[in-house]
């Protein structure tokens, strides 16, 4: 036991040493990509308006995606292991159908009147999706009365975005100036993303890779089963608040400025444990690491594919990922296994 322990933390070691040679490379690759293409770093620095625009525009871009899918992966790690289901992802509790309807009825409500406008001007957008994302989370504990049943909790957050995603489409009906707007925040994109939002993505992933650390032991417990874990004597509710308060963060953060963004926190999980098996605190980072090196790859390639048109990011990563998850299933339909 021993020896196979060691093996998957040097597995897990290899793993994290090639995701940060990965992000290295995508980072002085974000910088080269913009609507012309694939341009020489070393050329733009002497020009003075070409090195402004590497400051100002595509390296808070990069860094942006890279910190949103780091969260994206976070949050895709604890809601798998919170719900011990392989199929969940971090908008389970309807913080995507939420930041949704939040910016919706911000766009909605600029031109209703001075006072309204004022206000929104101030919250902006961004605003707007994270506390739609966060208000949504709430209800969602507050239909599911806490977080003690984690199968209530589940039916909650589906009813919860089948209803907000239901008023978000009402919306989009009545006002149908504001459809192609919020297209482009359905869609995904990093192309708003400044330093300012970079700084407090930071500070969110750290605060949230913290505090999933210190309480991925809970999700080890409950991995072995929810009575195993209470024989532990793991203080199980207060835990699983911890998580669900982890994951509403880490994912009303992500798509806060970036829009919905499909498969990232899904995909990082399968990835990582498709490569080494190792404890939810180790997956919890390694996730970590593959979501933000995935967003960053799809981000650059949305990027450059068309160029100078930009894809959506979040198009992108659904068609890639959906495909890896379908090609995952058909592998293992051909072993005998599950997803």
């Amino acid at each position: 036991m021993s020896l196979a322990f060691n093996r998957q933390k040097r597995n897990a070691a290899w793993l994290a040493t090639g995701l940060l040679l990965a992000t290295a490379g995508l980072l002085l690759l974000g910088v080269s990509v913009g609507s012309t293409g694939l341009d020489s770093v070393l050329a733009m620095q002497r020009d003075p308006q070409a090195l402004q625009i590497i400051r100002e525009i595509r390296l808070p871009r990069t860094v942006g995606a890279w910190l949103a899918g780091a969260l994206l992966g976070l949050a895709g790690a604890v809601a798998q292991g919170l719900f011990r289901n392989p199929l969940a992802d971090p908008y389970l509790l309807g913080s995507a159908s939420g930041a949704s309807l939040g910016v919706a009825l911000a766009m909605v409500l600029f031109g209703v009147s001075p006072m309204a406008t004022e206000w929104l001007a101030r919250i902006g957008l961004t605003g707007a999706a994270f506390t739609g994302a966060v208000l949504a989370v709430l209800l969602t504990l507050l239909l599911a009365k806490g977080v003690q049943h984690t199968l209530r909790l589940l039916l909650a957050g589906v009813i919860v975005g089948v209803v907000l995603g239901a008023m978000t489409s009402l919306l989009l009906l009545l006002n149908p100036d504001i459809m192609q707007s919020m297209q482009s925040f359905m869609l995904g994109s990093t192309g708003f993303v400044g330093w300012t939002a970079c700084a407090m993505r930071c500070g969110v992933f750290f605060a949230t890779q913290v505090a999933s650390w210190m309480m991925s032991h809970a999700l080890d417990g409950l991995a072995l089963g929810e009575a195993t874990a209470h024989s532990l004597g793991l203080p199980l509710p207060q835990m699983r608040a911890g998580l669900v308060a982890v994951l509403a963060l880490a994912t009303g953060t992500a798509v806060a400025q970036t829009g919905l963004i499909a498969f990232v926190g899904l995909a990082a999980p399968h990835l990582v444990r498709s490569v080494v098996k190792t404890t939810h605190g180790r997956l919890i980072v390694l996730s970590s690491l593959t979501g933000a090196v995935l967003l960053t790859a799809a981000d650059i390639l949305a990027r450059g594919l068309i160029s100078p048109q930009e894809l959506p990011v979040g198009v992108l990563t659904a068609v890639l990922g959906g495909s890896y998850l379908l090609w995952l299933m058909h592998r293992n339909t051909g072993r005998g296994g599950g997803l």
